[in-house]
């Protein structure tokens, strides 16, 4: 599956981004966001991309490569989770690599993903959560017609300290 706008393509996962996905797995700076407690080798990665489920429905998640058009490089990941055939909906995850952040990409991304998972997959919602002090990832998601519906207090510890994350959603205004 490849998704683009011309600018950016979000496609499958394929054998040659095992090195950049071994990088962005395991970097410890983002192990709180998706509560990871140990790396994951670069055998694990090759057998989840050989035996990934190509039904979200059944698998409950899907992951695209971000990749920009003109380069060829690979800036990103941005994935849909719990997707949830029933209820509609599924949660939504980004990541840009630093030296990409603050080019609009993850917004043009989070677009892309947002079209493919109304009109392709027929979600209802989209939601996410979002660390309070993430003021960037804050500024993406409500920039895309996120809404902040709720905060969970002290929900994530982080650096010895107790973090806010805040719950944002975005229904689809399609019946």
């Amino acid at each position: 599956m490849k998704l683009s706008t011309g600018n950016l393509i979000l496609r499958a996962p394929e054998p040659n981004d095992v090195d950049f996905l071994f990088d962005l797995e395991n970097d410890i700076k983002l192990w709180h966001v998706s509560q990871t407690f140990r790396p994951f080798s670069r055998f694990e990665l090759e057998q989840y991309i050989f035996s990934q489920e190509k039904d979200p429905f059944k698998s409950g998640q899907i992951r695209f490569i971000i990749e920009v058009v003109s380069s060829g490089d690979i800036v990103g990941s941005i994935d849909l989770f719990d997707v949830d055939a029933f209820n509609k909906r599924a949660g939504v995850a980004i990541v840009i690599l630093e030296r990409y952040r603050n080019k609009g990409i993850a917004s043009e991304a989070l677009k892309i993903l947002i079209d493919f998972s109304f009109r392709t997959l027929e979600l209802h919602q989209l939601y996410c959560n979002i660390e309070s002090e993430n003021k960037a990832s804050l500024k993406l998601f409500t920039g895309s017609g996120f809404e902040i519906s709720g905060l969970k207090k002290d929900w994530n510890r982080y650096e010895g300290k107790w973090v806010d994350e805040y719950f944002l959603q975005l229904i689809s205004v399609s019946p």
